[in-house]
Protein backbone atom coordinates (compact mmCIF):
# COMPACT_ATOMS: atom_id res chain seq x y z
CA UNK A 1 0.00 0.00 0.00
CA UNK A 2 1.22 3.23 -0.79
CA UNK A 3 0.20 6.60 0.25
CA UNK A 4 0.62 10.17 -1.39
CA UNK A 5 0.11 13.31 0.28
CA UNK A 6 -1.44 15.66 -2.09
CA UNK A 7 -2.78 18.85 0.38
CA UNK A 8 -3.23 19.73 3.89
CA UNK A 9 0.53 19.78 4.02
CA UNK A 10 2.43 22.76 5.73
CA UNK A 11 -1.46 24.23 5.42
CA UNK A 12 -4.41 23.61 6.39
CA UNK A 13 -6.95 23.75 3.10
CA UNK A 14 -7.04 21.10 -0.02
CA UNK A 15 -7.21 17.97 1.86
CA UNK A 16 -6.13 14.89 -0.45
CA UNK A 17 -4.42 11.62 0.60
CA UNK A 18 -3.95 9.28 -2.74
CA UNK A 19 -4.37 5.70 -1.59
CA UNK A 20 -2.91 2.98 -3.94
CA UNK A 21 -3.00 -1.11 -2.96
CA UNK A 22 -2.85 -3.39 -5.80
CA UNK A 23 -4.42 -2.38 -8.70
CA UNK A 24 -6.87 0.26 -7.10
CA UNK A 25 -6.62 3.96 -6.77
CA UNK A 26 -8.58 5.52 -3.89
CA UNK A 27 -8.56 8.98 -2.71
CA UNK A 28 -9.75 10.48 1.27
CA UNK A 29 -11.24 13.57 0.65
CA UNK A 30 -10.75 16.37 -2.36
CA UNK A 31 -10.39 19.44 -0.77
CA UNK A 32 -10.52 23.19 -1.91
CA UNK A 33 -7.79 25.15 -0.87
CA UNK A 34 -8.46 28.43 0.46
CA UNK A 35 -7.19 31.73 1.28
CA UNK A 36 -3.44 32.52 0.02
CA UNK A 37 -3.46 28.65 -1.54
CA UNK A 38 -6.64 29.56 -3.51
CA UNK A 39 -4.35 29.20 -6.58
CA UNK A 40 -3.56 25.41 -6.04
CA UNK A 41 -7.44 24.76 -7.21
CA UNK A 42 -6.73 24.97 -10.81
CA UNK A 43 -3.07 23.06 -10.41
CA UNK A 44 -3.51 19.69 -11.48
CA UNK A 45 -4.43 17.17 -8.95
CA UNK A 46 -1.13 14.98 -9.69
CA UNK A 47 -3.38 11.97 -10.84
CA UNK A 48 -5.69 11.24 -13.74
CA UNK A 49 -9.03 11.19 -12.52
CA UNK A 50 -10.28 8.39 -14.56
CA UNK A 51 -8.01 6.01 -13.19
CA UNK A 52 -9.59 6.77 -9.61
CA UNK A 53 -11.85 4.05 -8.30
CA UNK A 54 -13.18 5.75 -5.06
CA UNK A 55 -13.11 8.83 -2.72
CA UNK A 56 -13.58 8.59 0.87
CA UNK A 57 -15.30 11.56 2.37
CA UNK A 58 -14.24 12.17 5.78
CA UNK A 59 -17.04 15.73 6.28
CA UNK A 60 -18.60 17.98 3.99
CA UNK A 61 -16.55 21.27 4.45
CA UNK A 62 -15.57 22.74 1.28
CA UNK A 63 -11.72 22.04 2.45
CA UNK A 64 -12.30 18.39 2.63
CA UNK A 65 -15.21 18.26 -0.29
CA UNK A 66 -14.78 21.49 -2.54
CA UNK A 67 -12.68 19.94 -5.83
CA UNK A 68 -15.08 16.75 -6.17
CA UNK A 69 -17.07 18.33 -8.55
CA UNK A 70 -13.47 19.19 -10.86
CA UNK A 71 -12.78 16.06 -10.37
CA UNK A 72 -15.95 14.88 -11.85
CA UNK A 73 -15.47 17.24 -14.23
CA UNK A 74 -11.81 15.95 -15.38
CA UNK A 75 -13.37 11.84 -15.93
CA UNK A 76 -13.61 10.55 -12.29
CA UNK A 77 -16.45 7.79 -12.29
CA UNK A 78 -15.94 6.00 -9.73
CA UNK A 79 -17.69 5.64 -6.01
CA UNK A 80 -17.99 8.36 -3.33
CA UNK A 81 -18.42 6.66 0.14
CA UNK A 82 -19.43 8.95 3.37
CA UNK A 83 -21.84 8.90 5.90
CA UNK A 84 -25.85 9.97 4.91
CA UNK A 85 -25.50 13.50 6.95
CA UNK A 86 -22.33 13.69 5.07
CA UNK A 87 -24.25 13.05 1.80
CA UNK A 88 -26.91 15.68 3.07
CA UNK A 89 -24.82 18.36 3.63
CA UNK A 90 -22.56 17.92 0.86
CA UNK A 91 -25.67 17.89 -1.85
CA UNK A 92 -25.88 21.96 -0.53
CA UNK A 93 -22.85 22.96 -0.15
CA UNK A 94 -21.32 21.59 -3.19
CA UNK A 95 -24.00 22.82 -4.98
CA UNK A 96 -23.74 26.49 -3.31
CA UNK A 97 -20.06 26.40 -4.38
CA UNK A 98 -20.81 25.85 -8.03
CA UNK A 99 -22.85 28.77 -8.35
CA UNK A 100 -20.11 30.91 -6.48
CA UNK A 101 -17.84 29.35 -9.22
CA UNK A 102 -20.22 29.94 -12.23
CA UNK A 103 -20.33 34.14 -10.37
CA UNK A 104 -17.08 34.23 -9.69
CA UNK A 105 -15.74 33.59 -13.77
CA UNK A 106 -18.89 35.46 -15.20
CA UNK A 107 -17.52 38.53 -13.24
CA UNK A 108 -13.92 37.72 -13.80
CA UNK A 109 -14.48 37.26 -17.70
CA UNK A 110 -16.76 40.78 -18.09
CA UNK A 111 -14.07 42.29 -16.36
CA UNK A 112 -11.13 40.36 -18.60
CA UNK A 113 -13.07 41.59 -21.81
CA UNK A 114 -13.73 45.35 -21.11
CA UNK A 115 -9.30 44.64 -20.88
CA UNK A 116 -9.30 43.38 -24.07
CA UNK A 117 -8.25 39.76 -22.20
CA UNK A 118 -9.62 36.17 -22.49
CA UNK A 119 -13.03 35.14 -20.67
CA UNK A 120 -12.45 32.41 -17.80
CA UNK A 121 -14.24 29.22 -17.32
CA UNK A 122 -15.16 28.40 -13.56
CA UNK A 123 -12.86 25.71 -11.67
CA UNK A 124 -16.61 23.83 -12.16
CA UNK A 125 -20.07 24.23 -12.57
CA UNK A 126 -23.35 23.60 -11.36
CA UNK A 127 -24.11 20.27 -13.48
CA UNK A 128 -20.74 19.06 -12.17
CA UNK A 129 -21.94 19.28 -8.75
CA UNK A 130 -25.02 17.38 -9.72
CA UNK A 131 -23.08 14.89 -11.50
CA UNK A 132 -20.80 14.48 -8.36
CA UNK A 133 -23.77 14.24 -5.95
CA UNK A 134 -25.00 11.15 -8.39
CA UNK A 135 -21.97 9.01 -7.50
CA UNK A 136 -22.32 8.88 -3.78
CA UNK A 137 -22.91 5.67 -2.21
CA UNK A 138 -25.63 4.95 -0.03
CA UNK A 139 -24.75 6.59 3.65
CA UNK A 140 -21.84 4.41 5.49
CA UNK A 141 -22.65 3.77 9.47
CA UNK A 142 -20.37 4.83 11.83
CA UNK A 143 -18.40 1.64 13.48
CA UNK A 144 -18.93 -0.94 10.57
CA UNK A 145 -16.12 -2.41 9.04
CA UNK A 146 -16.29 -2.66 5.20
CA UNK A 147 -14.26 -4.61 2.93
CA UNK A 148 -14.39 -2.62 -0.20
CA UNK A 149 -11.87 -4.24 -2.11
CA UNK A 150 -10.76 -7.84 -1.27
CA UNK A 151 -8.01 -7.54 1.58
CA UNK A 152 -9.00 -3.20 1.79
CA UNK A 153 -10.98 -2.37 4.86
CA UNK A 154 -12.59 1.03 6.13
CA UNK A 155 -13.95 2.33 9.23
CA UNK A 156 -15.57 5.49 9.67
CA UNK A 157 -15.84 6.86 13.31
CA UNK A 158 -17.25 9.39 14.60
CA UNK A 159 -14.76 12.66 14.91
CA UNK A 160 -17.48 15.03 16.32
CA UNK A 161 -16.48 18.12 14.25
CA UNK A 162 -19.77 18.26 12.50
CA UNK A 163 -23.06 16.23 11.62
CA UNK A 164 -21.78 13.42 9.79
CA UNK A 165 -17.91 14.03 10.39
CA UNK A 166 -15.72 10.97 10.56
CA UNK A 167 -12.17 9.86 11.06
CA UNK A 168 -11.68 7.03 9.11
CA UNK A 169 -9.36 3.48 10.23
CA UNK A 170 -8.11 1.52 6.74
CA UNK A 171 -6.17 -1.65 7.19
CA UNK A 172 -5.26 -3.56 4.85
CA UNK A 173 -1.92 -6.26 4.48
CA UNK A 174 -1.86 -6.65 8.61
CA UNK A 175 -1.36 -2.38 8.44
CA UNK A 176 -3.97 -0.30 10.63
CA UNK A 177 -3.83 3.65 9.57
CA UNK A 178 -6.10 6.36 10.95
CA UNK A 179 -6.90 9.68 8.80
CA UNK A 180 -7.87 12.01 11.23
CA UNK A 181 -9.95 14.27 9.42
CA UNK A 182 -11.22 17.50 11.25
CA UNK A 183 -11.96 16.71 14.68
CA UNK A 184 -14.36 17.74 17.25
CA UNK A 185 -14.21 19.16 20.74
CA UNK A 186 -15.85 17.45 23.74
CA UNK A 187 -19.22 18.26 25.37
CA UNK A 188 -20.69 20.58 22.82
CA UNK A 189 -24.27 20.96 21.93
CA UNK A 190 -26.16 19.11 19.10
CA UNK A 191 -22.66 17.31 17.96
CA UNK A 192 -21.65 14.16 19.45
CA UNK A 193 -18.08 14.16 21.26
CA UNK A 194 -15.58 12.45 18.54
CA UNK A 195 -15.05 8.55 19.16
CA UNK A 196 -11.53 7.66 20.61
CA UNK A 197 -8.81 5.74 18.62
CA UNK A 198 -7.60 2.88 19.97
CA UNK A 199 -3.89 3.74 19.14
CA UNK A 200 -2.14 0.54 20.35
CA UNK A 201 -1.81 -1.48 17.11
CA UNK A 202 -1.83 1.89 14.55
CA UNK A 203 0.93 2.07 12.03
CA UNK A 204 0.52 5.56 10.99
CA UNK A 205 -1.51 7.99 11.61
CA UNK A 206 -2.22 11.14 8.84
CA UNK A 207 -3.86 14.36 11.22
CA UNK A 208 -3.56 18.10 10.20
Amino acid sequence: MKIKVLGAAKTVTGSCYLIEYQNKKILVDCGMFQGHDEHLNYEPFGFEPSELDMVLLTHAHLDHSGRLPKLVREGFEGRILSTSATLDLARIMLLDAAKLQEEEAETTSRRNLRRGMEPVEPLYDVGDAIETISFFGPGVKYDTRLEIYPGLYVTFRDAGHILGSSFLEIEADGKRLIFSGDLGNRDKPIVRDPESPKLHDVDHIFIE
